[in-house]
């Protein structure tokens, strides 16, 4: 984008979220961001509809296109035919454009959205009653209508538009403001079209919305920024692309987004997801909608790691956020389960599930990123430190970066993201990294961006991934004190297999994460035991103090 197209989103961000904002006196965060998110998808469906309305109108009025017809063969009919083929459905699903009714399209919403409550509606619909004219009844049963409409006509959006717009109860003409302020949004502006426009609101909006709902908004929504740096890093530019716990698709998303960047076409990949929220599944599937990425996310929401809707997928790229250290999340059938290659996760901690799961989707040259908690990284309990060390003697982590705090909505526990691979032997770009392993320490990168979260810069995200591509093509990379170091397997065995950078890293944070565990250990219990019979000496001595001064224990 130029700056004048940049400024105009930015604009526009500002302008639409002063708007949705009204709605905040009667609905929660978690309400109102279906509410806006909504009208955007068809604000989006309409604005693509009408650009292949118009598409198909040149083409039948032009002499040279296939589809031309000719005004002479039409005895003063002709723009009744004209009329009649813009309205031929498959004319548009053909070139992957939703059919769009005409009760559901923007330009009638925003009309009829004018009319009081009570009036007619300029349509005769069939009552047990006789013949009458449909009433106005309010702005939110017009939305429902169009969205009802929509789905019906395109049944690759089967379940997917939420519908509840009468349930909501919100204010006829705060919601009719609303559809003014998007109608704003262009279908065009510079190098824009609506699918870059609208695609750009939307994932505003759940950023938005995320902050805004907090702990909850997490579940639903990654950081742009931590999303970015796993995309820019693992580079899936071609081919299949998963995320078992896909929350809205930002990783589907910022994917795009890398192929279009690098001269691709969108046709290069196809995305595979799962999620267990049924409202963010719908969101993920409009994301992808919007967009115009074809998507497979299973028959419906279902439990990942306990319902796999794509037991055959072999990925070539599997991306995720999946939320940290779930409890209860064992079933009986799992216990001899295929996924469990490298050992039985534990009942208690789902973080080594998501991790095998992986794996055993990755296809034989595939690569994988996961955001995983700390923990993650050194625990020993209950056989994670098992599985731990059998998936690195098999050679498959390549990186592990430790992330400062701070950065999710929905949690402050500390994480770390792992990076594996299933080939590291040399390829066409890349060289042997066998035995190997980049660790890289990102605790010092980022800024506070309010009081409460953290992001990364862009050149924060090139330091990093300049980083982790050098390393892996073996030109221009050294370690570097406080930042980045490359270990052998070896090494990483004298460690216990323990796969935190500032094992291994001399950090700028805490020169004590460099020395190794048993000597740590060793020192401090040496510590507490000094600490504990100087707490034992102060005792009897304010015993013997007490007792002197006439008290009685």
């Amino acid at each position: 984008m130029n700056q004048e197209e940049q400024k105009y989103l930015n604009e526009l961000d500002k302008k639409l979220w002063t708007a949705a904002d009204k709605l905040r006196s009667t609905l929660s965060a978690a309400e109102y961001k279906h509410a806006v998110l909504g009208l955007i998808f068809l604000k989006y469906v309409s604005d693509n509809f009408d650009d292949r309305r118009e598409e198909l109108l040149k083409e039948l009025k032009d002499p040279k296109h296939e589809n031309y017809l000719d005004p002479k063969e039409y005895n003063g009919d002709y723009e009744s035919e004209i009329q009649y083929e813009l309205e031929v459905r498959d004319s548009y699903t053909e070139k992957n454009v939703f059919w769009v009714p005409e009760k559901a399209r923007w330009k009638t919403l925003v009309d009829l959205a004018k009319i009081p409550v009570g009036e007619d509606l300029p349509w005769e619909k069939k009552t047990p009653n006789g013949d009458k004219y449909e009433k106005m009844k309010g702005v939110d049963f017009l939305i429902d209508d169009a969205l009802d409409a929509v789905e019906k006509d395109n049944p690759k959006l089967k379940g997917v538009l939420n519908k509840t717009y009468t349930r909501l109860n919100l204010d006829n003409d705060k919601l009719s403001e609303l559809i003014d302020h998007i109608n704003t949004i262009k279908p065009a502006f510079g190098s824009l079209h609506a699918k870059d426009i609208l695609g750009h609101v939307y994932e505003f909006f759940l950023g938005e919305f995320a902050s805004a709902e907090g702990k909850k908004g997490g579940q639903y929504y990654t950081p742009k920024s931590i999303v970015g740096l796993i995309v820019d890093m693992i580079e899936p530019y071609k081919g299949r692309i998963y995320d078992p716990a896909m929350g809205s698709g930002g990783f589907f998303v910022q994917s795009d987004k890398f192929v279009q960047k690098f001269g691709g076409k969108i046709g290069d990949i196809s995305v595979y997801g799962q999620e267990y929220n049924h409202t963010t599944w719908q969101l993920a599937a409009m994301n992808m909608a919007i967009r115009g990425i074809d998507f497979n996310f299973g028959k419906g929401p279902a439990d990942t790691l306990n319902n796999d809707q794509h037991p055959d997928l072999r990925a070539d790229y599997i991306m995720a956020n999946p939320p940290f250290n779930i409890r209860e999340w064992w079933n009986e059938k799992l216990a001899e389960d295929v996924r469990w290659k490298f050992g039985i996760p534990p009942e208690s901690n789902a973080n080594f599930a998501w991790l095998q799961h992986m794996i055993y989707h990755l296809s034989p040259q595939g690569s994988m990123a996961l955001l995983l908690a700390n923990g993650s990284m050194s625990s020993s309990t209950k056989g994670e430190g098992d599985i731990r060390e059998a998936v690195l003697k098999a050679d498959l982590v390549e990186c592990m970066v430790a992330l400062p705090g701070q950065l999710f909505t929905n949690t402050q526990i500390p994480a770390c993201i792992w990076f594996l691979t299933k080939n590291k032997k040399a390829t066409e770009n890349k060289r042997d990294r066998s035995n190997e392993v980049l660790f890289i320490d990102a605790r010092e990168k980022g800024y506070m961006k309010d009081r409460v979260l953290r992001d990364f810069t862009e050149a924060d995200i090139s330091d990093i991934t300049n980083v982790f591509h050098s390393w892996q093509k073996g030109e221009n990379y050294t370690d570097e004190a406080g930042f980045c170091k490359t270990v052998n397997l070896e090494d990483i065995a004298k460690n216990d297999f323990v796969l935190t950078p500032g094992r291994y890293i001399k950090s700028k944070i805490n020169d004590e994460d460099n020395e190794p565990f048993s000597e740590k250990m060793n020192r401090l219990t040496s510590q507490l035991t000094s600490d504990l019979d100087e707490s034992a000496r102060l005792e009897k001595l304010i015993r013997n103090q007490l007792e002197g001064l006439g008290y009685e224990f």
